[in-house]
């Protein structure tokens, strides 16, 4: 059964900022341990290198979570659906600054990754109130408070790990949320569903809509393929800056989120781009992007300037192709955009965490050349992808 396609009232600036502001913080939550992990390593005993798998197996539980809980979003009350989530949010928050050993702890992240999916019930709750002409540029706002987050996460972490541990860092987090979900508890809007939910049905629906729409396989590979090379960068890049000959703290290697943070100025005008017709071009330019950066990257354990400046171009190029994968597919998705967000998201966090793992195996095998190698290898497959795309004559599909 198609879920019923509520009214609302129109999506305006003030409550696409909220919704940008709330996936900001959300986000931020499975992204403080990046800034951290030699701190966190240390208080448990572990070395730094094995706690590159903490990223990769909260990722996991996000992309769980994504396949499981965020199908929902086309069939439930999502106001309901959304404000549980951020409460168990804060449960697990507290679960992690009080644990007293290293299983409680992994454990408790991936509880983390686990509820943090309703940032994505949030982004296409927030296309299906905007109206066709300005979904792209709404998206992309949204997506920016997200990008924002995950890059501004990393600052923050490393900034109150400096002065109060890093307990304190995941302590703010989950007073942050607390008081998110007393905000949306009250500013989100109702939605008043009729539909009867089955579950298993809803599920089986995602299959045919792949069939149905091949271009949500192919953006979805894009994004995959992206995000890994997202993720790779900045797991490693731990590893680089908290060693010589950089030696960085907690709150250096935070810093380095404020460079990635220009990249999410790049979610605006990929929305734009693809409301006005050239989102294909946008794709190819900001693939190359990503795989120009590495060039630059890979000089970074010798050049600071070069490291920083290939940080910048590599954050413009990904977040460019996902903003303009995710306003395509959503112009695609009709009553089912949160199907097409857990089949998107999905394979998206999925190539985050094996991006995230092969930066830990590439580092151990051969240092932060190994990183690059592996990463410069990602995007080029993304490159080659997206023209090969335009030999078989896949375009995009753009209102």
């Amino acid at each position: 059964m198609e879920p019923h396609q509520d009214n609302h009232p129109p999506l305006t600036r003030g409550m696409t900022l909220l919704f940008a502001c709330a996936c900001g913080i959300v986000i931020g939550n499975i992204y403080y341990a990046q800034p951290l992990l030699a701190a966190i390593a240390h208080s448990f005993g572990r070395a730094p290198t094995e706690l590159g798998y903490l990223v990769t197996l909260t990722q996991l539980g996000y992309a769980a979570s994504l396949l499981l809980i965020v199908p929902l979003g086309d069939a439930v009350n999502r106001h309901t659906l959304i404000v549980r989530l951020l409460m168990l949010n804060v449960v697990a928050l507290a679960a992690v600054t009080f644990s007293t050993n290293f299983t409680m702890f992994v454990v408790a992240n991936v509880a983390v990754g686990f509820v943090t999916c309703s940032t994505q019930l949030l982004v296409p709750f927030a296309a299906s109130l905007a109206d066709a002409r300005s979904r792209g540029r709404a998206v992309g706002t949204v997506m920016s408070g997200l990008l924002l987050g995950i890059l501004l996460a990393r600052v923050a972490a490393g900034a109150i790990a400096d002065g109060f541990g890093w307990r304190a860092v995941y302590g703010i987090a989950a007073v942050m949320v607390l008081a998110l979900t007393a905000v949306l508890a009250v500013k989100l809007p109702k939605d008043r569903r009729d539909a009867r939910l089955d579950y298993a049905a809803l599920m089986k629906s995602l299959v045919a809509l792949v069939r149905a729409q091949p271009l949500i396989a192919l953006r979805s590979a894009y994004g995959a393929l992206v995000f890994a090379c997202f993720s790779l960068l900045w797991t490693g890049l731990t590893f680089l800056l908290s060693q010589p000959p950089y030696s960085y703290s907690e709150g250096q290697i935070g810093l380095f989120g404020v460079v990635g943070a220009v990249g999410a100025l790049a979610a605006t005008s990929a929305g734009r781009l693809v409301d006005r017709g050239h989102g294909n071009a946008a794709t190819g330019l900001f693939a190359a992007a990503v795989l120009a950066s590495f060039a630059l990257i890979a000089t970074g354990a010798h050049s600071l300037a070069a490291l920083i400046a290939g940080i910048l171009l590599l954050d413009v190029g990904v977040q460019g192709v996902h903003i303009s994968n995710q306003i395509v597919i959503y112009a695609l998705a009709g009553n089912a955009r949160s199907r097409v967000t857990t089949i998107y998201l999905t394979s998206y966090f999925i190539g985050g965490a094996l991006g995230s793992f092969a930066a830990s195996v590439a580092y151990g095998i051969d240092g932060w050349r190994g990183v690059c190698i592996a990463g410069a290898a990602l995007a080029g497959v993304l490159v080659v992808l997206w023209l090969a795309s335009q030999r078989v004559g896949v375009r995009q599909v753009t209102q």
